[in-house]
């Protein structure tokens, strides 16, 4: 057996770490978190100072026999968690549940999975700092109050078929998404003509080029129009030219946001993707830690970048730099994300390569020598009306660090009148430039973009609310909580006026673009709506961005040792628990309801509001005579946005589409999506078809192909009974009502042969012992 015990959060973290130390060391996995709070009453003691339970939950059961079956067989433990505050209460807990001294059981941190860095660690041990242990525990029990105290809230006070969640990084981030919407949706665009001119003048090989001028902007038309007019005719000459040197600098390199952000723009990945794969290069000791806010770099780094850039560029590539956070939490002893070793510019590893290589050229470009620029502006006279248009180019004289990377940016970030500048032809003051045409075309503002998870990262990380460690978890909740989508937005055609003059003559015409296409945007639902709005009204200090940033900050101080964890979460609570009480008391129930006007038919009031299964609208109100009608919005509606017009044709369902094998066909949206109905089977509709616009002729072939594939899957049906025998993917089961019912595996080769009693029998006993779920295996944090 090893002298040593090392334990580390994940398995392949183990491998590699196993492979530097050798046979002193024998290296072990905890598989992330060992404990977590109790469910019951909140695994919280709130009168006795806030004291936390923890258990192990079973599915961990194993893995901690294992390692406390270890720890007694070493002659000495080792704790080699991440070096966050997740990582460091891994360790407390480990020592907790080993039975370890936590001030005394040898504890190491590195940012980088590679020999000399794990050497050195085991060199220089430290013991756990209960500091961070403390400032991560105080995250988990104030976030659990918030969580058990709030979503009973909305529970009580909100009639929807799954149970709500509240909690306080995540309300705040639906917060941030549903008032971006709400701009979006209140923008009213405003329309301006702006004038460009086309001239043509020779390159430097006397070839005719053609360049552009552009003049002013005009916010209606007719002065568009007049100022087209007076240039009928018109002499058009240079009167300045001005050259000015300009340079681009590269950007720091990759924090956790920054890397989460330019894998978004670049590569088109998800927050959870991206930490997903930079886990995996940090773990085969390809990247240094991938959980950081800090841009510093080692000094050996330095050393690496300085020897890589100039052998491969030469020497006038490199400038060295020291970059510094604006961040003033960022925790400046970690280190930024960089690749372990610069002289790998790629791995092996298909999955990971991208993002390795996008870490690669970003660390590289850090420390390059900046792009230098040579900007000409020409100043170009109209001789009718004294006006100036100006020409820009810009030529790259010295690439710098472009010639490895450059970064992408945000639409929050690009403004309507960037362009790219071109290269100018040679011009030469007092030059007579003959125009080809001018165009005042129209052109509309824009409302701010919708967020994207990396711009949503960004807007978190400006507010100081999450760390490094928070963002990805956060945008996972939100979006399995059903309080936001990701979804594609269709763009719809706008019509837009170009005055054109040429040849002496203005002339008017109407184009057409698409606009308001957007494409893996997050889109705040009905739901997310509803509860932002109730719980802004009654729990302001949670939804208020100052101050989930204070309790950030509050965190940090409890991490650096200046202040303690249960004051903190004491101050919170007092406060916090008054607002529950009251609210449960006496804030009204939420439907977020909304008039939308009269049935032109019945005369009845027509709302849209939330319902048991989702947003609705409704015809009628529960104390008529007559029962109210109910009619469920698409996908691509919003009880904020949807009008009378639009609410009355989705009362247009069910529809009957005409008689097939003498019984009526019918189309209808249910609870699980829209349906054909026919002799009294279901089939679903997929999302090729829409229920308001599917004929006749798509209908039936769908009802006959899946009838065909009910037929071949159904083994014995017992009426009466509802229950049905079927084959599965997985092999034949039982079906009664809604619930599936799995055969024994030694009942399955003669299943053909099951009577009803068996079956029953069968149903009975998986009643008495339903099967335990398999849980999924916590990431390791």
């Amino acid at each position: 057996m090893a002298k040593n015990l090392l334990i580390v959060e994940s398995p392949a973290k183990a491998k590699t770490i196993e492979r530097i130390l050798g046979e002193d060391f024998e290296v072990k996995s905890c598989y992330g978190h060992i404990r977590d709070l109790e469910k019951q009453d909140m695994g919280i003691d709130i009168k006795n100072n806030y004291k936390p339970s923890y258990i192990v939950p079973e599915e961990k059961q194993k893995v901690v026999k294992e390692l406390k079956s270890l720890a007694k067989k070493s002659g000495e433990v080792w704790l080699a968690t991440d070096e966050d505050r997740e990582g460091e209460a891994i360790s407390w807990h480990l020592c907790e549940v080993l039975g370890l001294d936590p001030k005394t059981t040898k504890r190491i941190v590195f940012h980088e999975i590679t020999k000399p860095a794990i050497l050195a660690a085991v060199q220089k041990p430290r013991t756990v700092d209960m500091n961070l242990v403390n400032a991560q525990q105080a995250r988990r029990i104030l976030d659990r109050i918030v969580g058990f105290e709030l979503s009973p809230v909305l529970w009580r006070k909100m009639s929807m078929k799954n149970n709500l969640s509240a909690g306080r990084v995540q309300s705040v981030a639906v917060r941030i998404i549903a008032e971006r919407e709400r701009e979006i949706n209140a923008f009213t665009p405003v329309s301006t003509f702006k004038i460009e001119a086309s001239f043509t003048s020779k390159d430097i090989s006397g070839k005719n080029v053609v360049f552009s001028a552009e003049g002013k902007k005009f916010s209606q038309e007719a002065g568009a129009q007049e100022f087209l007019n007076s240039c009928i005719n018109a002499k058009y000459s240079v009167t300045d030219i001005q050259v000015k040197p300009g340079k681009k600098s590269p950007a720091a390199p990759f924090t956790t946001s920054t890397l989460q952000q330019e894998a978004s723009r670049k590569l088109g990945y998800s927050v959870s993707r991206t930490m997903l794969l930079a886990q995996k290069l940090y773990e085969s000791g390809k990247i240094t830690y991938m959980r950081t806010d800090s841009v510093s770099l080692s000094e050996t780094a330095m050393d690496n970048l300085k020897a890589e850039i100039s052998s491969k560029f030469g020497n006038k590539y490199y400038q060295h730099r020291a970059f510094k956070n604006k961040n003033e939490s960022a925790q400046e002893a970690h280190e930024a994300i960089r690749p372990t070793y610069m002289e790998n510019m790629t791995v092996d590893d298909a999955d990971c390569r991208r993002l390795y290589e996008l870490i690669w050229k970003r660390t590289m470009a850090s420390q390059m020598a900046d792009a230098e620029l040579e900007k000409t502006t020409a100043v170009i006279q109209i001789s009718s009306n004294k006006e100036e248009l100006k020409a820009t180019g810009e030529v790259l004289k010295f690439d710098g660090f472009l010639k490895v990377y450059r970064e992408d940016r945000d639409d929050d970030d690009i403004t309507e009148d960037e362009q790219q500048d071109d290269m100018l032809p040679p011009l030469t003051v007092n030059q007579q430039l003959p125009l080809v045409e001018m165009r005042a075309t129209e052109r509309f503002s824009r409302p701010l973009p919708r967020y994207t998870e990396a711009s949503l990262v960004k807007k978190l990380e400006e507010l100081g609310i999450g760390r490094p460690s928070t963002y990805a978890p956060t945008i996972s909740t939100i979006l399995k909580r059903g309080y936001v989508e990701k979804r594609d937005k269709e763009g719809v055609i706008r019509h837009f006026r170009i005055l054109k003059l040429k040849d002496n003559a203005v002339n008017k015409l109407t184009e057409q673009e698409t606009t308001g296409a957007e494409k893996s945007k997050l889109f705040p639902t009905d739901l997310g709506l509803v509860v932002t709005d109730f719980l802004k009204q009654y729990f302001d200090d949670i939804m208020d961005y100052h101050f989930t940033a204070r309790i950030e900050a509050e965190f940090d101080e409890v991490a650096n040792g200046n202040l303690k964890w249960n004051n903190m979460i004491d101050e919170f609570y007092t406060p916090f628990k008054k607002d529950v009480d009251n609210t449960i008391e006496n804030a009204e129930r939420i439907s977020g309801e909304r008039e939308l006007g009269t049935d032109p038919v019945t005369g009845k009031k027509v709302i849209a509001r939330m319902g048991r299964y989702g947003p609705m609208v409704q015809i009628g109100e529960q104390n008529d005579e007559e029962k109210p009608k109910f009619a469920k919005l698409k996908n691509t509606q919003s009880i904020e946005t949807i009008n009378l017009d639009e609410a009355m044709e989705l009362f247009r369902l069910p529809r009957n589409l005409g008689l097939f094998e003498g019984n009526e066909v019918a189309v209808n949206i249910g609870r699980f999506g829209p349906y054909i109905a026919h002799d009294k089977l279901f089939y679903s509709l997929g999302k090729e078809f829409d229920p308001y616009t599917i004929g006749f002729e798509e209908a039936t072939p769908i009802i006959v192909e899946k009838r065909a594939a009910k037929q071949q899957r159904t083994i014995k049906v017992f009426e009466k009974e509802k229950i049905q025998l079927l084959r599965g993917p997985y092999g034949p089961y039982i079906k009664q009502g809604l619930r599936n019912y799995k055969i024994p595996k030694e009942k399955q080769e003669h299943v053909e042969g099951l009577e009803l009693a068996e079956i029953k029998a069968i149903i009975e006993e998986v009643k008495a012992n339903p099967p335990k779920r398999v849980p999924r295996k916590k990431k390791s944090s």
